[in-house]
């Protein structure tokens, strides 16, 4: 099934052309990475995958149960972790009852990612990669078919950055899918399709090397 389609996405600023006739496919149970050199276009796509950018020409058709995870956190720092994944687990409609913790994706993330030691600590004391990590986790409680990640390397320790792959590695066993787009392209063995943007337009890896 597929969970995202890039149509024929073209886009130009005033400064000039940024991307081109770009096109691509995410398709259930998979892990698909975009890469590319600074300025290249990366998170213009991103924006226009997401909806938060207009493209000149093409169209994206994406499923209704997508997770975005920014590169930069988006946390309230002056509440504890406990009370930021409660706050968005209620955005996304889940029950924050006590009684209903027991067996919940809230504490299947918080054992999966190691929060338990710190769910009453403050956001605003925590470390670039704790946060970025809480970042992870906030994008995942609704539990999305398509996870797109932006820069998911920033901050991470090295921990965190095997778990993250041994994450990634079941949620494609359980068929969803996941969109990485950075600019560093690390564990490319688990990666299913690469792709880089290159002079406006997206080539598959297997072209160039």
């Amino acid at each position: 099934m597929k969970l995202l389609e890039v149509n024929n996405i073209s886009k130009s600023f005033h400064t000039g052309k940024l991307l081109e006739d770009v096109s691509f496919t995410v398709n259930s149970g998979s892990i698909v990475a975009v890469t590319g050199e600074n300025g290249v276009g990366k998170s213009t796509l991103l924006n226009i995958i997401i909806g938060l950018v207009k493209p000149d020409r093409g169209n994206i058709r994406i499923s209704e149960n997508f997770g975005f995870c920014p590169q930069e956190p988006l946390l309230f720092p002056r509440l504890t972790v406990n009370e930021n994944l409660e706050y968005f687990r209620t955005a996304y409609g889940h029950k924050v009852c006590e009684k209903d913790r027991k067996g919940t994706r809230f504490d299947e993330l918080f054992r999966e990612f190691d929060f338990l030691g710190y769910k009453d600590k403050k956001v605003s004391i925590l470390s670039g990669g704790t946060k970025q990590k809480l970042n992870l986790v906030i994008s995942l409680l609704h539990d999305p078919d398509l996870m797109i990640l932006d820069e998911p390397y920033a901050s991470l320790d090295w921990n965190t950055y095997k778990k993250f792959w041994k994450y990634a590695d079941e949620r494609k066993k359980e068929g969803k899918s996941i969109l990485i787009v950075s600019h560093f392209m690390y564990s490319q063995s688990m990666i299913d399709e690469l792709y880089i943007i290159k002079d406006y337009k997206l080539v598959c890896a297997q072209t160039i090397y």
